[in-house]
């Protein structure tokens, strides 16, 4: 048996929210919350908290915000917390002075089947690969991103028409669970590792940018569709609409697929009174659901009947 937990948790997003009230139902002593810095967001600038904070305030948890991993100010803080694990979902890459600061080490809670999709969107990218199965990892942290030794892991399916924001509330609630099962472990002195394997082949969770949400529409239906869905509803897939001589860019978010044979121009749309279609390469991208340049995300049914479109209307 080790001497009593002592753990400061570290995260930001909902995703680490559901870790840090599992660690508070189990009755775990959380000595710190460590969070990041309020953001300016919306028109008004208004300072906006992270869940983890808000969270956190609600249960009378110490928070810290530091913009400075390696201040003087924060390290002495964090010291005089007197902690002996951490805990960290959904965070930033710490400095070596701060994981390997507490006796029973540091560990990290990661949303893919480690070594595989490392990095920043590990739950985007498995469902924009069309991965049939993924899950969560708990490993201790090392000096390098999502690299360190594996502590524990579970499996779960990915369903053929499962998106990012399914597939992430799933992920979530396993996660937690798993980081209980890792803090017992820790508690009872039960640990074991395993170090992940060196391999060229692994593939990787890249950031999230513009460049890689826009719609390639000349794709393969299917890559296109697991795009779509790997991408909904955060932070969504966009195109370019042309229509009625101007172009602009709209974001698309549910969608269904049909396979099959035609004759189409890639991009182009097909629209009746209920449905609009894009034509791709090996059938159709059909449009459930889209959100014009300052508009709210509609249905399809909503914007055909408030926009007109032309013959030669499409998507680039």
């Amino acid at each position: 048996m080790t001497e009593k937990l002592r753990i400061v948790f570290m995260g930001t997003p909902d995703f680490a929210v559901a870790t840090l009230k599992t660690l508070v139902e189990h009755n775990y002593n959380i000595v710190g919350v460590i969070t990041a810095p309020d953001k300016p967001a919306g028109r008004g600038r208004k300072l906006n908290e992270s869940a983890v904070k808000v969270y956190a305030q609600s249960q009378n948890l110490n928070v810290m915000q530091p913009t400075n991993l390696k201040s003087e100010a924060f390290l002495n803080e964090l010291k005089a917390l007197d902690a002996n694990l951490q805990i960290v979902v959904a965070f930033r890459m710490l400095p070596e002075v701060v994981w390997s600061m507490p006796k029973y080490g540091t560990f990290n809670l990661h949303a893919s089947l480690l070594p595989n999709y490392r990095g920043a969107a590990p739950i985007h990218w498995a469902i924009i690969n069309g991965e049939t199965k993924t899950g969560v990892t708990t490993f201790f942290i090392d000096e390098k991103i999502d690299t360190g030794a594996m502590i524990l892991q579970k499996e779960t399916t990915i369903s053929p028409n499962e998106t990012v924001g399914q597939l992430h509330d799933k992920l979530m609630s396993i996660g937690s669970e798993l980081v209980i099962d890792t803090v017992k472990q820790i508690e009872n002195n039960e640990v074991t590792t395993t170090i992940q394997p060196k391999n060229d082949n692994l593939k990787t969770a890249y950031k999230l940018n513009k460049d890689n949400c826009k719609i390639d529409w000349t794709m393969p239906l299917d890559a296109i569709y697991n795009k779509i869905r790997g991408l909904n509803p955060f932070p969504s897939a966009w195109s370019f609409l042309e229509n009625n001589g101007e172009t602009v860019s709209v974001k698309i978010f549910e969608v269904e697929k049909e396979h099959t044979a035609h004759s189409n121009t890639v991009g182009s749309l097909k629209i009746d009174h209920n449905s609009l279609k894009v034509s791709v390469k090996d059938g159709y991208i059909i449009i459930k659901e889209i959100q014009l340049p300052g508009k709210r995300k509609m249905d399809v049914k909503s914007l055909i009947n408030g926009y007109s479109f032309n013959d030669d209307a499409k998507v680039l």
